[in-house]
C-alpha cells in the first residue's frame, strides 16, 4: 500500500486499533497494546511506527474513538464540579424518577448522584412553561454563589434552570459570570436544550464533570500530533458522526459511545456493499460486547440512554452494551456458581495467557479449548502461554469438581448466554425476529463466538468483515462530519391542525434558524457551503405521552409527516391510533458533510488457499481435528467446511462443526450452517425461509 492519507484509531480496553486508508482505497491494519494510564501513549506510539515505516504521509487526517469520557463517568474520576439550578430544584438529581432497575428487590440501591448535595446550589429565578419570566434572575445571589465555589476550588460548573430550553437568557447570564471567574461551564441550553428536567440536569452535570478531563486529554494529544505532522483530528460522537477536537472537549458527553459507534458506521457500509440491509451487529472486544440493529441500512438514533445509572439526553446510535468480552474475568460466586464479567482484566495485567494476569478470562478459556492456538501470536506480536493457562484452569477445576476442559466450556457458555441476551434485547424484545437478520461479527474476540450465537438465535448466516479486529477503527476513518441541533417547542395548549399553512411557516422558521447554526459550525470545520446537507426532523408524540419519536419531515407536507409518525409508533411499540391528537415536542436538524473517500480495496489471491496445519479443538460434542487457514490466503468464492480456524493478525474466526465459510469478492466471510445440521424449529415457515435464503 502507498502512504495513507486517513487514519482511524480506536482505543479499547485491551488493544488500540489502527486502520490506515490510502488514496487508492487500500487498507493497512495493526494493533498495539492499550496504555490505560495514558490512552494517548498507545495512539502516538502506533502513529510513530507507521511514519517510521513510511506507511503514513505527514498531513494525514486522524479520526479517533475514545473512552476517556466514558471511563471518567464510570470511575467517577472527573473534575471538581458544582451545579447551580433554579431555587427548589437542587435535589432533582437525587429524586430522579419512579422507575426502579430491580422492581422486586426488597432493598433497591440507586446509584449515588454524581454531585454531593453541598455542591448542588440554588439561585432565585423562574420561567414559566412558555419561557416567559416569572422571577428575574437574582444576579447578586448568583455572584455570591460563584465566589463561594471559587473559594472551594471548584473547577467546572453546570447550570440548569427550569424551562431554559425555551428561554436561555438567565442561564447565559450566569454562564458569562462563571467564565469570567475562570470556571469551565456547561449550560443545559447548549448541552441538552430539551424537556425532561431530570435527564437534562443529569446530562449537563455529566458534561461538566468530564469536559475538563476530555479537554486535557485532547490538548495533550493534539500537541503530540502536531509534532508528528498530523493534519487534522476529529473525534467520533455517539451518533455516528465526527466533530472537531475543540467541540468534543466542550461537549464531551456526546462521545460516551465513541468507539462502538465507529463499528456500527462501518457495519452499515459493509452491509450495503454486501447487499445486506438487515443486520444485528456483534462487536466483542476485550472488555465488553456492543450490539446494535441495522434495518434499511441504518441504525436507529435515540435521544436518551443510560450510563452507570445516569440518564444522558444526547443523540446516540441505539447500541446496547454488556460486560462480556475476551478479557472478562471468571469467578465463583458465594453459592459456588460460575460467573463471567463484568469486571475485565484489561490490557494490564490482561488474561492469564498474556503472562501477567492472575484471574482466568474468556480468552484463557478459548486458549485451553484450542480455539486460540497457543503458538499463534495475538495481534501479530503477543505470544500466548498455554502451559500457564492450563495450570490456572486446574486450580479452578478443582474448586468446581470438574475437568479443566469442562470449566473452560462453562466459561464460554456463560459468556455466550450474556451476549445472546443482549442480542435478544435489541431484536426479540423490540418485535424483530433474529431469523430475518444476518449477524455481522467483529471485534478481536467476536469470530470465536459468532457461530454459537447465531445458532442460539436461529439466525441464518454470519458475516465476518475482512478486518474484524479493527473494524471500529475502520468506521472511524469512514465517518462523516455531523452536527445535530434541536429546539424545544412550548407544549401546545390546544389541538394542532397539521394541514394549516401557519403551522408549517412557524416550523420552517425554526428549521432555518437551526440550519444557520449548522452552517456556522461547518464553516469552522473548513467545509465549503453547498458541500453538506441537512435532514429536518420533528420529535412527535401523542398528547399525554411522556416519550417521543424522531420523524423525518416530508417537505412541507406535515400531514404526511404525522402519518409517518403513526407508522413509526406502530413499528416501535406495536400499536398506533391515527385518531389520537399528535403534538410536536421539538424541531431538529441533522447536518452531514460526507467526506470524499475512494472505494475500499482489498488484495485477494487468485487461487484457493490450502490449510497451513491442524490442531485439536474441543467443542461441546467433544474434541475434533480442526484445519488451520491463513485468512488472507482465501480466494473469492473459496468455501471452507467446518471445523476450521481462520487466522489473521487482528482476529481469529472459528467455523464450528456443521458450518461452512465462503469468501466473497470484497474479502468478507459468509458463514452459514449446513442444512443437515440445522435444528427443526417450532415454526416450520422459518425453516422454509432459511432454506430458501
Amino acid at each position: 500500500m502507498g502512504q495513507a492519507e486517513r487514519v482511524g484509531v480506536d482505543v479499547g480496553g485491551t488493544f488500540t486499533d489502527f486502520v490506515l486508508i490510502g488514496s487508492d482505497g487500500r487498507l493497512e491494519v495493526f494493533k498495539r497494546a492499550s496504555t490505560p494510564a495514558d490512552p494517548s501513549a498507545s495512539v502516538v506510539a502506533g502513529l510513530q511506527e507507521a511514519l517510521a515505516a513510511g506507511a503514513l504521509t505527514p498531513g494525514f487526517a486522524l479520526a479517533h474513538g475514545t473512552t476517556v469520557a466514558t471511563n471518567a463517568l464510570l470511575e467517577r474520576r472527573g473534575a471538581v464540579t458544582a451545579l447551580i439550578t433554579t431555587a427548589g430544584f437542587r435535589d432533582v438529581l437525587e429524586i430522579g424518577r419512579q422507575a426502579r432497575e430491580n422492581l422486586y428487590s426488597f432493598h433497591p440501591a440507586r446509584p449515588r448522584p454524581l454531585l454531593p448535595r453541598e455542591r448542588r446550589l440554588e439561585v432565585r429565578e423562574r420561567l414559566d412553561w412558555r419561557g416567559e419570566v416569572l422571577t428575574e434572575l437574582d444576579s447578586a445571589q448568583a455572584a455570591w454563589l460563584l465566589d463561594a465555589l471559587q473559594a472551594q476550588e471548584v473547577e467546572s460548573l453546570a447550570v440548569c434552570f427550569l424551562f431554559s430550553y425555551l428561554n436561555p437568557a438567565h442561564e447565559r447570564q450566569v454562564g458569562q459570570m462563571a467564565r469570567e471567574r475562570g470556571f469551565a461551564v456547561s449550560l443545559s441550553c447548549e448541552i441538552a436544550p430539551e424537556p425532561r428536567e431530570y435527564e437534562r440536569t443529569s446530562t449537563t452535570v455529566a458534561n461538566a464533570f468530564v469536559a475538563p478531563v476530555m479537554a486535557g486529554y485532547l490538548g495533550r494529544l493534539e500537541e503530540r500530533l502536531r509534532d508528528l505532522g498530523a493534519g487534522s483530528l476529529r473525534i467520533m460522537q455517539s451518533n455516528g458522526g465526527a466533530l472537531s477536537a475543540q467541540e468534543a472537549a466542550e461537549r464531551a458527553v456526546a462521545t460516551a459511545l465513541s468507539g462502538p459507534a465507529g463499528g456500527v458506521v462501518a457495519a452499515a457500509q459493509i452491509g450495503r456493499e454486501a447487499g445486506l440491509d438487515r443486520l444485528l451487529t456483534f462487536d466483542m472486544g476485550g472488555t465488553s460486547t456492543d450490539v446494535a440493529l441495522i434495518q434499511g441500512g441504518r441504525c436507529p438514533v435515540v435521544t436518551t440512554a443510560e450510563l452507570a445509572g445516569m440518564p444522558l439526553r444526547t443523540p446516540m446510535l441505539d447500541i446496547h452494551t454488556v460486560g462480556a468480552g475476551g478479557g472478562s474475568l471468571a469467578r465463583l460466586d458465594a453459592a459456588g456458581g460460575l460467573r463471567v464479567g463484568p469486571q475485565s482484566a484489561g490490557a494490564d495485567p490482561g488474561p492469564v495467557a498474556y503472562g501477567k494476569g492472575e484471574t482466568l478470562t474468556v480468552t484463557d478459556a478459548n486458549v485451553l479449548l484450542g480455539r486460540l492456538p497457543a503458538d499463534v501470536l495475538l495481534a501479530g506480536r503477543l505470544p500466548l502461554d498455554g502451559a500457564r493457562v492450563r495450570a490456572y484452569f486446574q486450580k479452578l477445576a478443582a474448586r468446581l469438581g470438574r475437568t479443566p476442559e469442562a470449566a473452560a466450556l462453562g466459561i464460554v457458555d456463560v459468556a455466550n448466554a450474556a451476549m445472546a441476551r443482549a442480542l435478544r434485547h435489541i431484536s426479540v424484545e423490540r418485535g424483530h425476529d433474529p431469523a430475518d437478520f444476518t449477524l455481522l461479527s467483529f471485534g478481536g474476540a467476536g469470530g470465536l463466538h459468532a457461530c454459537a450465537l447465531a445458532e442460539a438465535l436461529g439466525m441464518p448466516a454470519v458475516l465476518v468483515p475482512r478486518y474484524p479486529g479493527a473494524f471500529s477503527a475502520l468506521g472511524l476513518a469512514l465517518a462523516d462530519v455531523q452536527r445535530e441541533y434541536v429546539q424545544a417547542l412550548p407544549l401546545q395548549a390546544e389541538r394542532v391542525e397539521w394541514s394549516s399553512p401557519a403551522i408549517w411557516e412557524a416550523l420552517r422558521q425554526q428549521f432555518e434558524r437551526l440550519e444557520h447554526q449548522a452552517a456556522e459550525a461547518m464553516r469552522r470545520e473548513g467545509i465549503a457551503p453547498g458541500s453538506w446537507h441537512s435532514q429536518r426532523l420533528l420529535d412527535l408524540r401523542y398528547v399525554g405521552q411522556s416519550f417521543d419519536l424522531r420523524v423525518p419531515v416530508a417537505a412541507a407536507d406535515l400531514p404526511a409527516t404525522i402519518a409517518a409518525f403513526h407508522t413509526a409508533h406502530r413499528a416501535r411499540y406495536g400499536h398506533a391510533d391515527p385518531r389520537e391528537p399528535v403534538e410536536a415536542v421539538a424541531v431538529r436538524i441533522v447536518a452531514v458533510a460526507a467526506l470524499e473517500r475512494p472505494p475500499l480495496a482489498v488484495a485477494l489471491p487468485s487461487s484457493p488457499g490450502a490449510p497451513i496445519g491442524e490442531t485439536e479443538v474441543l467443542f461441546a460434542g467433544g474434541p475434533q481435528r480442526t484445519r488451520l487457514y491463513a485468512r488472507e490466503a482465501l480466494a473469492p468464492e473459496q468455501c471452507i467446511e467446518g471445523p476450521a480456524l481462520l487466522l489473521q493478525p487482528d482476529a481469529t474466526t472459528l467455523v464450528e462443526p456443521g458450518w461452512s465459510a465462503r469468501a466473497d469478492s470484497n474479502g468478507n466471510l459468509l458463514l452459514t450452517p449446513t442444512l443437515k445440521t440445522q435444528r427443526s424449529p417450532k415454526n416450520p415457515s422459518r425453516m422454509n425461509r432459511i432454506i430458501q435464503d
